[in-house]
């Protein structure tokens, strides 16, 4: 039967990435509640992996190159789907186009996918603003410090190339290989929706529990949203963009923060 094998892929998948980032940010919360309040911990994003500058960059660059394969896997494993169709063992009018059409990661509605990126970008940027600001205020997150790598000649582009490896990273995985897999596993769109917002949350809670409940948040707007669009690409480029500005400019966050 094909439908098990999906779900074995989603949990094989899920482990080399998110779910994998998921099990440790757990573990992390813990570990930092049980040594004090949760308003006096750090969550330090992008730090240094060696004090020699060359072999930061080097490692800085395997990290985001790394980080992207579960990504390859999932749109490999997509793409694998018509060799299912043609011997009966899937659905017949199961989707099997190509995988990066089926996700919508390509540039053939370059107008639309703009404007469905900005208003994402600003919604969620405004909205990330007022639940770091809230989560702050009452002590259930962490103090985030989203630039902890040296000043050097390749600070900017890594931190713009770490963004991007976000973006692709999880709205691939969750909207675009999440989406098709649970909808094979004929899971209804909008358990999938909460479930795919739930695991986003998950590999959050390093940061506490206000960034949980933001991407919990999030994650809803973005699965309602896809659910329209059926494109990944917009989504990818408002993730980029959120993170780009939290990556670059780490005082807007500062400013916002009560305890600042």
């Amino acid at each position: 039967m094909i439908r098990p094998r999906f779900g074995v892929e989603l949990l094989i998948v899920a482990a080399l990435s998110l779910g994998k980032s998921a099990a440790y940010a757990v573990v992390n919360l813990l570990d930092t509640v049980s040594r004090g309040p949760l308003a006096e911990a750090q969550a330090k994003l992008n730090t240094e992996a060696s004090p020699r500058p060359w072999f930061d960059l080097t490692y800085q660059l395997m990290g985001i190159g790394f980080a992207l394969v579960p990504v390859l896997l999932a749109i490999w494993l997509m793409n694998r789907d018509v060799l299912y169709k043609q011997t009966g063992s899937l659905d017949p009018a199961a989707d099997t186009r190509p995988a990066l059409t089926r996700m919508g990661l390509d540039f053939r509605a370059p107008g639309r996918d703009a404007a469905w990126g900005l208003g994402l970008f600003l919604i969620i940027g405004v909205g990330t603003l007022g639940v770091y600001f809230a989560g702050r205020l009452t002590g259930v997150t962490a103090e985030v410090l989203p630039n902890n790598l040296g000043a050097y000649w390749w600070t900017i582009p890594v931190l713009i190339l770490s963004a991007a490896k976000n973006g692709i990273l999880e709205e691939v995985l969750l909207l675009g290989y999440g989406f098709d897999r649970l909808t094979k596993l004929r899971v209804s769109p909008w358990v999938i929706i909460i479930v795919l917002a739930l695991m986003r949350g998950s590999y959050h809670l390093y940061q506490g529990i206000g960034p949980f409940i933001g991407n919990v948040v999030m994650g809803l707007i973005f699965g309602a949203a896809y659910l329209r669009t059926r494109r990944v690409m917009p989504f990818v480029a408002a993730h980029t963009a959120i993170d780009i500005i939290g990556f670059l400019a780490p005082e807007v966050l500062a400013m916002v923060d009560p305890r600042g």
